[in-house]
């Protein structure tokens, strides 16, 4: 029986502060499905606060006569995005992790990029967590629950019930606001709705997106796989193959973090999400503590900041409980 091969754990305490940090943050923020894939736009040095500035012009052109005179109105929208200070402490017991490590070391591993040292091999382990909880902050997070940081769901749906002019529109089926779940075999109606509830002004933008959550996504490809379109499917494929997150020319795009039966449509640019990568309040430590208790145990620090804005809220179409 082959021995087995040790690996010395030297003892590591390492600290990355301010912009040293921002590796291992956006590492652990960007990993995030809608942040990964850039289906919103970030702003990545938001230090305190950002203003979101929006403009909107009409009525500028006029018939042409000698004098200056002025035509049309502009109305500027603004929107504030306060990114909410966030942290991770984390006690890990370096044995539990030893095995994977070792077995990364010696090659049995399918990744192509393999952590240098004990430190990333833990911080990237602790920052795919982050990044699960980041993903799901952005679409349902509620600002003051602990952990967490206002989501799009949660401001989106305060909009609607606020009203008024600004309000971000509620998915109506003719002059109906509708909600509930969706299925395979309401789906496309449920899909139809929120197209047909898009502004003319905002429908063709070249960066419109359909963001549906993870059963609304398996609903439209079981009903594109037969039943609802025909026995056959999507070209005539039944169940085999992945078929297009497409829905009338419009790119629908899947976001584990939003919760069950919601779909936003919006265009990327106007859904934001901010987060201070350079900001002095990075930071990411991994103490070892053998030599100050004599444990095997490592201490994960982690301090960040993330929140998220929209602009337009008349741009925007919400399906779901508000």
């Amino acid at each position: 029986m082959k021995a087995r091969q040790n690996f010395a754990l030297p003892s590591i305490t390492s600290t990355y502060a301010g912009e040293a940090a921002s590796g291992y943050i956006a590492a652990a923020l960007l990993s995030a499905n809608t942040l990964d894939k850039k289906l919103i736009t970030i702003m990545p040095n938001v230090k305190f606060k950002s203003v979101i500035q929006k403009l909107d012009v009409s009525g500028i052109v006029q018939d042409q006569s000698c004098d200056f005179v002025t035509s049309g109105s502009v109305a500027i929208t603004e929107q504030v995005l306060t990114p909410k200070e966030l942290q991770v402490n984390l006690l890990l017991c370096k044995q539990e992790f030893v095995d994977s490590w070792e077995a990364l070391q010696l090659g049995f591993s399918a990744f192509d990029e393999i952590p240098k040292n004990f430190n990333d091999f833990l911080i990237s382990y602790v920052g795919g967590k982050v990044a699960e909880a980041t993903e799901e902050s952005i679409w349902q997070g509620v600002n003051s629950t602990n952990g967490q940081f206002g989501g799009f769901q949660t401001s989106l749906s305060a909009s609607i019930a606020a009203g008024g002019a600004t309000a971000v529109l509620a998915a109506k089926s003719g002059s109906i606001t509708i909600s509930g779940s969706v299925t395979s075999a309401n789906v496309l109606d449920k899909l139809n709705s929120v197209v047909n509830t898009i502004p003319a002004t905002v429908y063709g933008k070249p960066d419109v997106l359909l963001y549906v959550a993870t059963d609304v996504a398996r609903a439209y490809q079981q009903a594109l796989a037969g039943g609802a379109i025909g026995a056959n499917g999507w070209n005539n494929q039944m169940n085999v193959g992945e078929k297009p997150f497409n829905f009338n020319g419009i790119e629908i795009v899947w976001c584990p973090g939003m919760s069950s039966s919601k779909i936003v449509a919006a265009q990327k640019s106007n859904l934001f999400f901010g987060t201070g990568l350079l900001s002095d309040y990075n930071e990411v430590k991994v103490l070892d503590m053998a030599n100050i208790d004599g444990s095997q145990n490592y201490r994960i620090v982690m301090r960040y900041t993330g929140g998220t804005q929209f602009g337009i809220g008349q741009d925007i179409v919400f399906y779901g409980a508000f």
